[in-house]
Parts: structure tokens; sequence; C-alpha cells
């Protein structure tokens, strides 16, 4: 005769626990490293190569072909090595990869400018809506008169901002090896850990943990900043703790992801009383 499985047991209240962790900045810098990779697939796939080549060169078109004349007194160390290459039959004369592309260059300019104010210039609340009106009403007015985006893209197109496949993949690699051990290794180390009564808090990599009782505690949302916290942040905010007593404590704990339902969970654990085993 089979019987029902016996359902897990829950956790007793005092093993529950909420751990939240904090973030720098650097978190909201993903959407950098991620268009370095994009355009450093895109440069590869290209397969185009780069030539540096004195300035009083010449280019005549050939047939099927085009001819540079470089000519020079000084020693051409780069030709010198591309003609070497060339006669040694080891591939392209021209290792540097690099897309002909200029849109590319102003793109990642323009991305890596807007993470930087983004981060660096909080804009909470009504002003967040401010900003994304005058950006709206400013993208209309310009579709509206004939020729400004023409204008400003061949404006840009003109900076001629290229960078190479090693410059995509040095800065990207880079910043997403800084991104990667900040978010998993050095954000770990400052964190706060609610259980049903109390709250214990470690703001110092390497020291120790502070408990505090909750009763009386309040949890307080700040005001979201709609491009850092929702745009990059997917979701993000910011939380202020202030501790109850004749010693109180307000603690503040930036960037912490999915915080409505981090939030909700523990205003629920706040409303329970750990139980005392017998």
């Amino acid at each position: 005769m089979s019987t029902a499985p016996t359902p897990p047991k829950p956790p007793a209240p005092e093993e529950r626990e909420l751990r939240i962790y904090g973030h720098t900045k650097l978190f909201y810098w993903w959407p950098v490293w991620l268009v370095c990779f994009i355009f450093a697939t895109m440069t590869w796939y290209d397969g185009q190569r780069l030539a540096i080549i004195p300035a009083d060169s010449t280019v005549k078109e050939e047939v099927g072909q085009y001819v540079i004349s470089a000519k020079t007194a000084k020693p051409l160390p780069y030709l010198d090595d591309a003609v070497k290459r060339q006669a040694d039959s080891t591939g392209s004369p021209f290792k540097v990869r690099i897309s002909p592309n200029h849109s590319i260059g102003a793109i990642f300019v323009i991305v890596f400018l807007l993470v930087a104010i983004i981060t660096n210039v909080p804009l909470r609340g009504l002003w967040s809506v401010i900003v994304i009106v005058i950006l709206g009403l400013g993208t209309i007015i310009i579709s509206l008169v004939d020729g400004w985006w023409n204008k400003i893209f061949s404006a840009l197109g003109d900076l001629h901002i290229h960078i190479n496949l090693a410059g995509y993949l040095f800065i990207g690699l880079g910043l997403f090896v800084v991104w990667l051990f900040t978010m998993y290794f050095f954000d770990r180390q400052i964190y706060m850990v609610f259980t049903p009564g109390q709250l214990k808090v470690c703001l110092e990599i390497g020291g120790g943990e502070t408990a505090y009782d909750t009763m009386g505690m309040v949890i307080q949302r700040q005001r979201d900043d709609l491009f850092r916290h929702w745009i990059l942040g997917l979701g993000s905010g910011d939380l202020i703790v202030r501790t109850s007593g004749a010693h109180s404590h307000e603690f503040h704990m930036e960037n912490v992801l999915n915080v409505s339902s981090k939030l909700h969970a523990i205003e629920e654990m706040m409303r329970e009383k750990s139980v005392v085993k017998g």
C-alpha cells in the first residue's frame, strides 16, 4: 500500500533570510562593453584592413586595381613590414582589421558619453520626465524641419571615428572583466540580511556584521531615476533603512536589482515575528 509523499517542512521563521546587495555605478556600464563586442564582431566579419600611408601619397585607379604611390625620404616601417608579409605569403600584408563604416565609431562614442552622463547626473522623479519630454519634442521638431536629420548625420559621419578590432576587444573585454568582478565579488561584500525580527548589516569589506531589531524600522525606496534605474538598471532602485531606538541608524543601499520584489518580501518578513524554539 503506497502512501502519499510527505511535503517538505517549511523553514522556521528564524531560518528565513533575504540578502540585499547594492551595486556600484559600474553596473550600469553594461551597454558599453556590449556595444564593443557587437562592433568587434562586425569589424571581424567585414574583413577590411587598415593601411597607414604618408600624407603626400597618391592613388591611381588602374584596370581592376588601385595603385598607391608613397613618396617620402623617411623610412616607412609599416609599409616595409607589409611588403615582407606579402612576399612571404603569410596572409594579408596589412594585419589591422578595421571597418570602413565610420558610423559605428560615432555610435560607440555616443553610447559611451550617454552612459557616463546618465550614471553621474541623477535625474529623479519629475526631472527625468522633463528630460524625456524635451528629448521627445526635440526629436519631433528636428523631424519636421526638412533636412536637419541629414545634416546631423552628415556632421557625425564627417567625424570619421574609426576603432579597429583590437580597440573594441581591448575596451570591451577589459570593462567586462572589471564589471563581472565588481558585480559578483566586490559588491557582494557589502550587504543587508533581513530575517523575521532582525536585520544584519555589513557595510565594509572584511568588516563584521551588526544586528538590529526590525521593530519600528522604516524601509524607504527613493524616487527612481528613469534613465539609470529603468533603462540601464532594468528595474533597480535605491533603498534607505532607518532603525528605531535611542541610537538610530540610517543605511543607504544603492542600485538594488529587482528592488520592487525585494521590498515587498522585506515588508512581508517584517510582519512576522521570529519564533523561538522550545
